[in-house]
């Protein structure tokens, strides 16, 4: 491998000649080699943006050579667009501020700009990746702008998306089953009647609300640590430079950032993150409900409850022919353990603000994004693979709710609760009908049995 000499203050070091990265990554490379997880490239595009961002604002006010800041903002969308991911190869578990990758992200935009402008790689002429692109910044006030704007691009273009489209499928699950009348279920006991449509209204109502507290936690994501640089007092920056790099920002993303209100509390702690993990940590348990209430549902073919038919994607055994397993939901399911996983991972990192500076930033990231695609993906394959397809087993749910015993409730009424109760543990035992039992005890007539005792008007209120 052909290699050149880059230096930083602990000396020389040699890098890879085909690499932009200079020294700082490549001692990271051989320090920090820990793991598989790579940063995110949304977390490497987020940081790009704000060296972009700062670009803009320092040739507006003739702090950087036009020269020079037009290089760097060609750079920087070159790292935005994608085109050079090759060049970003550290893993996730480094320094507490994310220094490493800052410092990744300078090196390669620095050197990318130095060929623009036909320079030689390395020499930090005439573009320098602290002096020029790191300039009024520290990673201490990068790092979680950028995941404050990783965050918020993720939620916008991906999550937010795939939990309204599950929405939609589950609203016209709500429609199509609206007439099917079934047995409800309480304790894992058979319960008084409900239809399958009211039955899947909680599940869409629950990811409704979902939905919205996603949107809320959003808000606070919106304010951005930049301009704090180290500790937060904006040392090395000018006036105002939080407010100018906020604006550039949000025209690049079409998303309104605003400068954190407490730039030393932006550094220091993470809060209004720890705040939008306990929201996917939410959004986790009410998957879990609805995911494993439809894989109950259609649990058999012959052997379960029955009353769901889910789509058949693919053969679900390798050694049992025909068998035909809940396999979304499983799936959704295992996400859904590992976003609440991811949160309280998040929460013991948010709780380590020491003075400050919170030193568990990289650790955040990763979590928190990583239950976004989990979340998004799984969600949108939920919807597409399973709920769209689901059908209602409407001749099993008919059978259950014949058999039910709790249609006694309807005529407690009538006879008093001690009667009815008498009634279901007689039908039960004898293995006979409710009908049978209730007409036996001379309480009541067929034709007021079969006035009270009828599913129909025990869906509503009366």
């Amino acid at each position: 491998m052909k290699t050149r000499k880059e230096y930083d203050s602990i000396g020389g070091i040699n890098v890879p000649v085909d690499k932009y990265w200079g020294a700082s990554t490549q001692r990271s490379k051989k320090y920090f080699d820990i793991g598989e997880f790579k940063v995110r490239p949304i977390l490497i595009k987020s940081i790009a943006i704000i060296k972009k961002t700062a670009a803009i604002v320092h040739k507006n006010e003739k702090q950087i050579d036009s020269k020079i800041s037009n290089a760097i903002i060609k750079a920087c969308n070159d790292v935005i667009n994608g085109k050079l991911n090759d060049h970003f190869p550290l893993k996730v578990w480094q320094t507490g501020s994310g220094t490493q990758t800052n410092m990744n992200v300078n090196e390669v935009i620095a050197n990318r700009a130095i060929h623009i402008l036909g320079g030689k790689l390395g020499s930090k002429k005439p573009v320098h990746p602290n002096d020029h692109v790191n300039k009024s910044q520290s990673t201490n006030d990068v790092f979680p702008s950028a995941m404050h704007i990783a965050i918020a691009l993720e939620t916008r273009d991906k999550l937010l998306p795939s939990l309204i489209l599950l929405n939609k499928e589950l609203k016209k699950k709500t429609t199509q089953f609206r007439n099917i009348i079934k047995v409800g279920r309480t304790h894992l006991q058979d319960a008084t009647p409900l239809t399958l449509g009211q039955e899947f209204s909680g599940y869409q109502s629950q990811l409704e609300d979902t939905i919205l507290r996603v949107k809320t936690a959003l808000k606070e994501i919106h304010y951005l640590a930049q301009g704090g640089t180290a500790v937060g007092t904006g040392i090395n920056s000018r006036r105002n430079f939080d407010k100018k790099i906020c604006k550039e920002i949000s025209k690049i993303t079409k998303i309104s950032f605003k400068p954190a209100k407490n730039k030393f509390a932006a550094l220091a702690a993470h809060d209004a993150i720890v705040n939008f993990s306990g929201t996917l940590n939410t959004a986790a348990v009410c998957l879990m409900k609805i995911a494993n209430d439809i894989r109950y549902l259609g649990s058999g073919p012959r052997a379960g409850y029955g009353e769901l038919i889910l789509p058949a994607n693919e053969p679900g055994s390798s050694i049992m022919p025909g068998k035909v397993n809940p396999t979304q939901s499983e799936a959704v399911t295992m996400v859904c353990v590992k976003v609440i996983g991811n949160h309280s991972g998040i929460t013991i990192a948010g709780s380590q603000g020491q003075f400050e500076l919170n030193v568990f930033k990289p650790l955040i990231a990763h979590n928190i994004l990583q239950s976004i695609d989990l979340l998004s993906d799984s969600s949108n394959n939920f919807a597409k693979f399973c709920v769209k397809g689901i059908k209602a087993n409407t001749k099993q749910i008919k059978k259950d709710l014949e058999n039910s015993l709790m249609l006694v409730t309807a005529l407690a009424p009538k006879i008093g609760y001690d009667n009815a109760a008498k009634i279901a543990k007689s039908a039960l035992k004898n293995g006979t009908t409710l009908k049978y039992e209730a007409l036996k005890t001379g309480l009541i007539t067929e034709k007021e049995y079969l006035k009270f005792v009828n599913p129909k008007k025990m869906i509503n209120p009366q």
